[in-house]
């Protein structure tokens, strides 16, 4: 018996592709960094969200900035929709593939650096 969440989780599905939305793959910023910049910005108008990451001191915000005027350029482009009915519905960052790097130590020993990426996702909406 399939529960309220999983049908949810397919018509998010389902909708996704009718939805704007861009994607950053393999962005060379720990996810963790990322997460607290695009909370700033979920749910805000794309004109709010951009200008908040425009005076955002965060090395992220430039990134997520960059992505949220392509997923605005996506839905003004392909599906003709104004941009300033525009909000952005969800975002979010999933880990990517973690570089592995070891660093020298005293006495002979390597410690080992982890170099993280993200995967950026912006989903954009009209406003009802």
């Amino acid at each position: 018996m399939a529960t309220r969440q999983d049908q949810k989780a397919k018509a998010r599905k389902a909708n996704r592709e009718q939805r704007p939305h861009a994607i950053a793959r393999y962005v060379r910023i720990a996810p963790r960094k990322v997460k607290s910049v695009i909370d700033m910005v979920r749910g805000k108008s794309v004109a709010e969200a951009e200008a908040i990451l425009l005076y955002s001191p965060r090395g992220a915000a430039e990134v997520v900035a960059k992505l949220v005027k392509s997923a605005a350029a996506n839905a003004e482009n392909n599906m003709d929709i104004p941009r300033d009915s525009l909000y952005i519905a969800e975002i979010y960052a999933d880990q990517g593939p973690t570089l592995k790097r070891y660093m020298p130590r005293a006495q002979g020993r390597a410690f080992q650096i982890l170099k993280r990426t993200s995967h950026i996702t912006v989903i954009l909406d009209q406003v009802k």
